[in-house]
């Protein structure tokens, strides 16, 4: 009787941790039409417009070390709870931006934001792939992110629905748009910190060892390590290959096909992120048959090819640049556990420097905005992504060779 209880606190503690990946797939991919509508509010070029995903990316970089410190001393469920305060704070600081009508305020909150959801990647992703025999840590990352694009397309279908409009509305009226989705989703996220609350974890989700200190200090070892910090440098470069194509994927549209608009194009980037989630069960099935790091390979050398098409322009591009997605799906996870693997104690600094690489995000989507403006053509901005996957093709390639995966 008591081991039947232990085992349905351990499904719903899984069944919530899954759903923290949805939560974050929400967040992340609001951004992409928060691009597309803050340009237009409040008259912004291709790189100031990106700055939303570099305010939201900074937050990621600054906070992963702490959030691993984090879980070093409190376990992973705390430090899953402290980051879905931070996550739902930020939220509701969307309203007194939209009030001020302050870009700057609204790059704050979305900052804060970040920094809750560094605190819950940072926790989730080993406490997944930790959840069984290392041997099946891929698969079982990839099924439980299978539903960060499940929120991924939530996200954007709220945006779509509640935020753009083909009639792109500017200053206060266009400000005040962001204002219920963001106040849903901090209802949302508290709930859901209170509900974990009182939740039954395994002990390993609750387990803290009051060494923060060793996780500081793991970190120098790590840099000793060049398999790890090829893993951290291409993750680096997918994410933003990945945040880049989705932030500028609507701009994109609106360029190839004339008159199309930002509520129409958003819809384009719900099919695409939809392919993202499909490549995910589909990635997870063929995971169970090969290794990861061949499969990467071959998924990163077919998206090389996309994105040169891409530049190309026109409605080939512009499916070209949607069914990058579905090619992109596994690499985040497969990388994540590539990196980590026979980390042994290092694994929640290793764990945090994975997430730190998430700046990617930021520098190479500022990057694409800046190719933009300095050609005149969002098209050219898609050979920053195709340089990404080349890296990431390098890194899959060399973790074959070796018999990492």
């Amino acid at each position: 009787m008591q081991q039947a209880g232990i085992e349905r606190s351990s499904r719903a503690a899984m069944v919530l941790t899954t759903g923290l990946f949805f939560l974050w797939g929400v967040a992340n991919n609001l951004n992409d039409v928060l691009i597309a509508h803050f340009r237009h509010v409040f008259s912004l070029s291709d790189f100031q417009s990106g700055l939303v995903q570099s305010a939201f990316y900074l937050g990621y970089f600054c906070f992963a070390i702490p959030a691993a410190l984090a879980a070093e001393r409190l376990g992973y469920k705390a430090t899953v709870i402290l980051g879905l305060l931070l996550f739902g704070g930020g939220a509701l600081l969307f309203l007194p931006a939209s009030i001020q009508l302050s870009y700057g305020f609204f790059l704050v909150a979305l900052f804060v934001i970040a920094s809750g959801l560094a605190f819950l990647e940072t926790a989730a992703n080993p406490m997944v792939a930790a959840m069984g025999p290392a041997e099946g840590a891929a698969q079982r990352l990839n099924l439980a992110q299978a539903f960060n694009p499940l929120g991924s397309i939530a996200g954007v279908a709220l945006g779509a629905t509640l935020i753009l409009s083909d009639a792109p509305q500017q200053g206060v009226a266009g400000a005040a748009a962001v204002q219920l989705p963001y106040l849903g989703i901090a209802l949302v996220v508290l709930v859901w910190a209170a509900v974990l609350t009182f939740t039954r974890f395994p002990r390993a989700a609750t387990q803290a060892d009051g060494s923060g200190g060793s996780a500081l200090a793991g970190y120098g070892a790590l840099l000793r390590r060049p398999r790890y910090m090829a893993g951290v440098a291409a993750q680096f470069f997918y994410v933003g290959a990945q945040v880049g194509i989705w932030s500028y994927l609507i701009r994109y549209a609106e360029s190839v096909v004339p008159g199309i608009g930002a509520q129409k194009a958003a819809w384009l980037l719900t099919l695409s992120l939809a392919l993202f989630m499909v490549g995910r069960f589909i990635g997870a099935a063929l995971l169970s048959r090969s290794d990861g790091a061949r499969l990467m390979a071959l998924f990163a050398g077919i998206n090389i090819i996309l994105s040169l098409v891409a530049v190309a322009g026109g409605i080939v591009g512009l499916a070209a640049v949607v069914a990058t997605s579905f090619f992109m799906s596994i690499m985040y996870p497969t990388i994540f556990v590539l990196s980590l693997r026979g980390l042994g104690p290092l694994t929640k600094a290793g764990a945090s420097m994975i997430v730190m690489a998430i700046i990617g995000g930021a520098v190479l989507t500022m990057a694409m905005g800046l190719l933009s403006d300095l050609t005149g053509t969002i098209r050219a901005a898609m050979l920053v992504p195709a340089l990404c996957f080349a890296v990431v093709t390098l890194y899959a390639r060399a973790a074959w060779r070796e018999g990492v995966a």
